[in-house]
């Protein structure tokens, strides 16, 4: 009775026990299934935000791509208008510095090696705005290309202008040095044409009688004075107050002076300056004759010929001569 129980409790507590084994192993099966499952749907959830950054990542290397494309796109542009002149350059200075500041800011998002969507899509912003200006500056460029290609034209114009003006100067210059020469002989011509010439010259030697009376006498001992006389004349001389000179050569050759005559010396065209005896002022009228007179009293005459010359406008007009003699014992 006691071994049968024995062996009843031992087949019972080795049952038990492989029950408890069971459901342990049981347990561990669903743990297993459970962990199995998990680790699928985990790895699947993995997989699928592994491949959406791949994609959003894709997705902005592209957009990075397209912005650097439209960057340099602009750039490009903006060389094309580097190339006009320094001239243009210089009054595009203010634009050039606006441009310089959004390229800079464009170059910072662009050179990040993780640029954001919103740093890209600022740097979208920019590079519209960037190409705002290129188009802004490329119409004034072209303005003031047009603006330079008006001011060429117009120096062109202005150049041509001021060699025609130039050639018509001279030209004038000449025309007015060949007046001018021309003016000069004529007014020498005419100067020379308009002197006076003296005619019907007479030289008289009188004698003064106590009474006062006048007495006319060749004998040199008994002259007191010379009454000179002549006309002058010339049908194109202007009217108004002109000198002449008259010259009184006494029987040496030498001119007589006199005080009361206010004699001097004055200048001809061909012989130099000369002593003169008288001055006298004459009032002439276009193409009428004029009657001069005046007397000469330089106190003692002597034999010989008296010669009288006359001058006027630096020529001499006429010349005359009356000799005083001796005269005899009783003269």
């Amino acid at each position: 009775m006691s071994t049968s129980n024995f062996e009843k409790s031992s087949t019972e507590t080795k049952k038990n026990r492989k029950d408890y084994r069971n459901v342990i192993i049981g347990a561990l099966a669903v743990v297993l299934v459970g962990a199995g499952g998990y680790l699928i749907v985990d790895k699947n959830k993995s997989t699928e935000t592994i491949q959406q950054q791949q994609t959003q990542i894709a997705k902005v290397t592209d957009e990075k791509s397209d912005v650097q494309q439209s960057f340099d796109a602009s750039l490009s542009r903006l060389d094309s208008i580097k190339s006009v002149n320094s001239s243009l350059q210089g009054k595009l200075t203010a634009s050039n510095s606006e441009i310089s500041k959004t390229k800079a800011e464009i170059r910072s998002i662009l050179n990040k090696k993780n640029a954001s969507a919103a740093e890209l899509n600022r740097a979208k912003q920019l590079i519209a705005s960037l190409n705002d200006k290129i188009t802004n500056m490329q119409a004034e460029v072209a303005r003031l290309t047009q603006d330079n290609q008006n001011l060429t034209q117009d120096k062109v114009v202005l150049t041509q202008e001021k060699t025609t003006l130039t050639e018509e100067k001279e030209k004038l210059n000449q025309d007015l040095t060949t007046t001018t020469v021309a003016k000069q002989d004529l007014e020498k011509k005419v100067d020379i044409a308009s002197t006076l010439n003296a005619s019907n010259i007479s030289i008289t030697p009188v004698k003064l009688k106590g009474n006062g009376q006048e007495k006319v006498t060749s004998t040199a001992k008994r002259v007191d004075k010379l009454k000179i006389s002549f006309d002058v004349d010339n049908r194109i001389a202007q009217p108004g107050t002109t000198d002449i000179y008259v010259l009184v050569l006494g029987p040496d050759g030498k001119p007589i002076t006199n005080e009361a005559l206010h004699s001097g010396t004055f200048t001809t065209r061909d012989e130099g300056d000369k002593s003169f005896t008288a001055k006298l002022p004459v009032e002439l009228e276009t193409a009428k004759r004029k009657n001069v007179e005046f007397q000469f009293t330089p106190g003692n005459f002597q034999q010989g010929n008296y010669t009288i010359q006359i001058y006027q406008n630096g020529f001499k007009i006429g010349e005359s001569t009356r000799e005083l003699k001796k005269g005899g014992l009783f003269s």
